[in-house]
């Protein structure tokens, strides 16, 4: 076997809503080779993996897929399965599998649900591994890899608080994406309501409350100026600055980095100068500033305050292992690491207990050795700090605080200037009232919040709704419309069209398409940028208000949506234009992938469809579009349709053209919009796929709650020359035309040609291509089409060839027109701009050149170069007023 690619989707996809993993693997010898032909192969799974007898495969029960092993099935499948079991073993369990064919002969798609990204990938390489080991009958080291497993997990996982946060946005609904894979920065909502944060540290956070927070000496100036109870001290540059401290405050001191965090290098409850000089070096090792203070003797309490109140309360003890009477110190602790709520760092509730500087100092000033057996039930403390982050334990203590000491902590909090901040206090007893133990030792910055959320005894606090709630208080929004269109044809003017009239409102737009990323109407981004990485260019720009995402099948099939719900969605057209790609064998395949635009649209939300294509009009009677609240609106070019007639009387909403105006209509209530002659890029009605997009378009704004009036006013305004670029632009040259357009199918050519028949001119000349990866059957189909609707042909081909050979596509295209009309009028000009420059060189009078691009840029440096004038206006009126030969046309 071998794996050819692994690739992540990350939002919704044609597998699964969540976001999934997916392996291309080829079988290569094991190729319709099944589980039953290899002898053995089934019992040493089992016996290896016992726990495959509980998946329910497709049988839906306990054994289903043991079943099927016995039975038969292929390998990518055993695969599957196994790679879902090491995910439960490595402690990332994965519930969801899949096995597709890819369409060619022994490779698979294996895909597989993820938790855990980095992890999910190398565990899908191990089952391939060992499923080839168990075929070889041949030694694997499974515990070993599954060990690696959980190295990445801790690792790359998001930590407890992060996790905490995102589950509580999860929750209310809020979108949510990771922005680093080696960090916990997540950004939360969308465009202008988007929120980021990083642990504890959010969008709100200070800069300069951060830095003071983290300056120890600082932090405790500024609340004793507040009247604030803290320790009196000072910063050590030397080991005997430190002592000259221990001497001026009289022990019992606190050595600590001025700068640390996790109660690293702190020692506590020092009273020698031996004690304090071993102090001032492990401090060292944590910071290049020491701080000595004042030891408070007192409990220990970690206060979180989230805007400005008090979310919760702990009280913190240290590091510790209980005695049994038989197992040493060291023993103990290893024990006590082996609990399953410990583990590395924060992946868990508890740390692990590490055996450091710090533990073996606090052990030797209290005559202890780590050899020591302690007596049974005798509790043995490891060190005085009592941070979580060094192994301690907390008690939630928050129903006991008493108002004066939360008031305190609120008050201080506010001079720090901190949203979220974690205080580390001193009190006789949180119960109490402020008194002369009163002591606020720390106030830090991006507090982990485990110890609330997980604590070791008491009640849990879910302060990561807190958080949530402070970033977006009750009703506060945390998404930006999104409009989302996807078809074959006529998707990118249909986005442009919804842009425009969207920014007519005074709002920001953030616009993907075929040529690009645009902002507030700016490009930011050129190039084909239609798929889910555009979606979140504009997803994660802060001034973006609404947002109207052109979202193309290659983006949909390799990567997934950029998104995880739509306001609206539009689907234009489905026709068979990529067939034989990406595993695509026939129409219900690009159905499928076309209808998860449709599917992943809010409940309350519209789904707009055009009734003129039987494919699309299938999509709304799917199970799971009916499941779900969403509006169906209809569109059709034909006031008659007889799905529209249906669809009306059932009470729905739906656009139609008749006698050359746009309708709305809901049940019985009909309304005109415009007259599509208004609408420039028609071409004064010629365009009829044009009419088509205006339709859907139209249907989309007015979802959305747009006013025909305003809708109306931008269509009227909206261009080829300015709003529109490359598609159906009209250029004058010389006594003729140049029309540029981006068709590159059978039913863009066809669209073209019929609209072409319509305009004023002595002949239609096309210079036309079509994309190499598409199947020879389309290819042959495009240029009988083009053929049989354009008087002459230039054929010529895409700079990317996309796997064919040079001169096979226009060869293809011209066996095709010629075995069909074979006095036809057609040449080979393979390169497109020496194409187009032969068409404009033969150009008669009257005559219009439809040229078919590949890349517009040269096509619009040719057409300047030959002082070509676009025509703005109303362009067939126009051009039939250009050529004073045509004005009798």
């Amino acid at each position: 076997m071998k794996i050819e690619e692994i690739r992540t989707l990350s939002g919704p996809n044609i597998y699964n809503y969540k976001p999934v993993i997916v392996m291309k693997l080829h079988l290569e010898e094991l190729t319709e080779k099944e589980s039953y032909e290899v002898p053995g192969f089934v019992e040493r799974l089992l016996e290896r993996l016992p726990a495959v007898n509980n998946h329910h495969c497709a049988m839906g029960r306990p054994g289903g897929f043991v079943n099927r092993l016995y039975g038969g099935t292929y390998f990518g499948h055993i695969v599957e399965h196994v790679a879902l079991e090491f995910t439960e073993m490595a402690g990332a369990p994965a519930f969801y599998g899949k096995t597709v064919s890819d369409g060619s002969r022994g490779c698979y798609q294996v895909i597989v649900e993820f938790r855990v990204e980095e992890a999910t990938k190398f565990l899908l390489q191990t089952a391939v591994e060992f499923v080839q080991s168990l075929i070889d009958n041949s030694h694997y080291p499974l515990e070993v890899k599954i060990q690696e497993a959980r190295k990445i997990i801790s690792e790359t996982e998001l930590g407890p608080s992060a996790s905490s946060i995102v589950e509580a946005a999860q929750r209310r609904g809020i979108p949510w994406r990771r922005l680093s894979k080696d960090s916990s920065l997540i950004q939360l909502g969308y465009g202008k309501n988007l929120k980021r944060f990083q642990s504890t540290i959010t969008h709100h956070t200070g800069t300069i409350a951060v830095d003071i927070a983290c300056n120890k000496e600082l932090t405790n100036q500024l609340l004793s100026e507040s009247a604030i109870p803290v320790p009196w001290g000072g910063i050590a540059t030397s080991e005997q600055e430190a002592v000259n401290w221990l001497n001026k405050l009289r022990p019992p001191v606190v050595v600590k980095p001025v700068d640390g965090n996790h109660g690293r290098g702190v020692s506590l409850n020092l009273v020698t100068p031996a004690e304090v000089r071993r102090a001032y070096q492990i401090a060292r090792d944590y910071g290049e500033d020491v701080m000595v203070e004042e030891y408070v003797d007192g409990k220990h309490y970690r206060i979180l305050v989230v805007d400005g109140r008090v979310a919760a309360a702990s009280e913190r003890k240290p590091a510790h292992v209980v005695g049994d009477g038989e197992h040493t110190i060291e023993q103990l602790l290893a024990i006590e690491n082996l609990h399953p709520d410990r583990g590395e760092g924060h992946e868990k509730p508890l740390t692990q207990i590490r055996i450091d500087a710090v533990c073996l100092t606090y052990l030797a000033r209290r005559g202890r050795q780590l050899s020591d057996v302690p007596a049974s039930n005798e509790i043995v403390l490891l060190r005085d700090s009592p941070n979580m982050s060094t192994g301690g334990t907390a008690e939630d203590v928050t129903d006991l605080i008493h108002p004066e000491i939360a008031a305190l902590c609120q008050r201080a909090v506010r001079v720090i200037g901190l949203d979220v901040a974690g205080i580390d206090i001193v009190l006789s007893d949180i119960s109490n009232p402020v008194d002369n133990i009163t002591s606020i030792i720390e106030i830090n910055a991006a507090p982990g919040i485990r110890m609330h959320q997980f604590p070791t005894s008491g009640q849990r606090r879910d302060v990561g709704d807190t958080i949530v709630q402070m970033l977006y208080p009750e009703g506060a929004p945390f998404r930006i419309p999104i409009f989302s269109i996807t078809g074959t044809n006529g998707k990118t003017t249909t986005t442009r069209m919804i842009a425009h009239i969207m920014q007519t409102t005074g709002r920001t737009v953030g616009m993907t398409s075929t040529d690009g990323i645009y902002v507030n109407g700016e490009c930011i981004a050129s190039g084909d940028m239609t798929g889910p990485r555009s979606a979140r260019v504009v997803l994660s720009d802060p001034s973006v208000e609404i947002a109207v995402l052109e979202t193309a099948r290659g983006g949909i099939v390799r990567s997934g949506l950029g998104y995880d719900f739509a306001d609206v969605a539009v689907i234009t057209n489905v026709q068979p234009d990529h067939i034989g790609q990406d595993g695509i064998v026939q129409m219900e395949d690009l159905v499928h992938i076309k209808s998860l635009v449709a599917e992943a649209v809010r409940d309350g939300g519209s789904v707009i469809l055009n009734a003129d294509c039987p494919h699309i009009v299938a999509i709304a009677a799917h199970p799971r579009m009916q499941t779900t609240r969403k509006q169906i609106v209809l569109c059709s070019l034909h006031g008659q349709n007889q799905i529209i007639t249906q669809h009306l009387a059932a009470g729905g909403t739906a656009y139609f053209l008749k006698d050359n105006v746009i309708y709305e209509a809901a049940g019985q209530l009909v309304r005109k919009v415009i007259h599509a002659c208004e609408i420039p890029v028609t071409l004064n009605g010629a365009a009829e796929f044009q009419v088509a997009n205006a339709l859907a378009a139209i249907a989309a704004c007015r979802s959305y709650g747009i006013s025909r009036e305003k809708i109306t006013a931008a269509l009227s305004d909206f261009s080829s020359s300015e709003h529109n670029q490359g598609r159906c632009n009209l250029f004058q040259v010389g006594q003729g035309h140049v029309m540029v357009d981006y068709g590159h199918n059978p039913d863009a050519f066809q669209a073209i040609c019929k609209m072409a028949m319509n305009l004023p001119c002595t002949r239609v000349t096309a210079v036309v291509g079509v994309p190499g990866d598409r199947d020879n059957s389309i290819v042959e189909s495009a240029a009988k089409v083009a053929a049989s609707g354009f008087q002459r042909i230039i054929l010529r081909e895409d700079a990317d060839l996309r796997g064919r050979q040079p001169g096979e596509i226009a060869g293809l295209m011209l066996k095709s027109i010629l075995t069909q009309l074979p006095e036809y009028d057609v040449q080979v000009v393979l390169n497109e701009v020496q194409a187009l420059e032969t068409a404009i060189e033969q150009m008669v009078p009257g005559e219009v050149v439809v040229v078919f691009y590949e890349k517009l840029a040269p096509v619009i440096e040719l057409l300047n170069r030959r002082s070509a004038v676009p025509i703005t206006a109303n362009p067939v009126l126009q051009a039939r007023e250009s050529i004073p030969s045509l004005a009798k046309v």
